[in-house]
């Protein structure tokens, strides 16, 4: 199974539909260095082997740890890899997130992911919403449209987006991707303690109707403690855990979504893989509902 990102313009990515989000790879609380930092780097070795050739980072996390990871472990890179990085926030020292969206920031974190990464161009970066600041998402966006006409960037996403946002950001250039928080059980927004997290369900039809893939994130973390019996029931059935039939139901509920699990476990990551060989039926949607 594939996908294409940006189908209707000059230079369209088509990748695996199973990607890996990196974000996992870090310390505690998205924080830090590794745990098992030989595990980390077989992880992404193992995923590039394995056929995934869509990676998700930002400069953010750890900070800057998975991209330097990324970099040590398959650069110089394979051709066909895409890999996603994110800007827009920052962390501080205390862990918190914050916006980090100027005009200015959003080019600082640009050239640090590029620097980091060792790469010329990114192909893809999301602009992650961190609420409404002071700075107005058409300078946000403007800047970011600036870098792509730079060649610094090939293809602009959107992340943590409403449904108004993305509309409005339709108006204001080509949007390529959505990364949004979605699972089985977390599909519409969620408030967590940095913020409000739009849910991918509020903004799937418009996303298939732009033929935009829809990357969901967290959606093991968020989703399995609530997904109810249903999930349970059908995993068993097929004899698989809860988290490969999450994975399964995000490939089937739209041709549009690329599903991103992350994990920092080697076993957890070939687990995940074996997701995209479930054959779920259209019963078996229905009854998942």
């Amino acid at each position: 199974m594939t996908i294409t990102i940006a189908a209707h313009s000059a230079h369209p990515l088509t990748v695996n539909r199973l990607g890996y989000g990196t974000m996992r790879l870090t310390g505690p609380d998205i924080w830090g260095e590794p745990a098992n930092r030989p595990e980390a780097l077989e992880i992404l070795k193992t995923a590039v082997a394995s056929g995934v050739n869509f990676l998700d980072t930002a400069d953010y996390y750890g900070e800057d740890v998975t991209n330097r990871l990324i970099q040590e472990a398959l650069h110089p890179y394979p051709a066909g890899l895409v890999i996603c990085t994110k800007v827009g926030a920052t962390r501080r020292p205390d862990k918190s997130w914050v916006p980090f969206n100027t005009p200015d920031n959003l080019r600082t974190s640009i050239d640090n992911n590029l620097r980091t990464l060792r790469q010329e161009q990114i192909q893809l970066v999301h602009l992650r919403l961190m609420g409404h600041g002071p700075v107005p998402l058409a300078e946000q966006l403007g800047a970011m449209f600036e870098l792509q006409r730079e060649g610094k960037i090939l293809h602009v996403g959107l992340s943590n987006v409403t449904r108004e946002e993305l509309e409005a950001g339709l108006q204001l250039g080509p949007i390529a991707t959505v990364e949004n928080m979605y699972s089985y059980a977390q599909r519409t927004t969620v408030q967590l303690p940095h913020g409000a997290n739009p849910g991918g369900e509020e903004v799937l039809d418009l996303c298939e109707q732009h033929g935009i893939p829809l990357i969901p994130f967290f959606s093991l973390i968020h989703g399995l403690p609530k997904a109810g019996n249903k999930l349970a029931e059908l995993a068993q059935k097929y004899r698989v855990s809860e988290a490969q039939l999450n994975i399964a139901w995000l490939l089937h509920r739209s041709p549009w979504i690329l599903p991103i699990p992350g994990t920092s476990s080697l076993a957890h990551l070939r687990e995940n893989l074996k997701a995209a060989e479930i054959q779920l039926s259209a019963e078996d949607m229905t009854y998942l509902g």
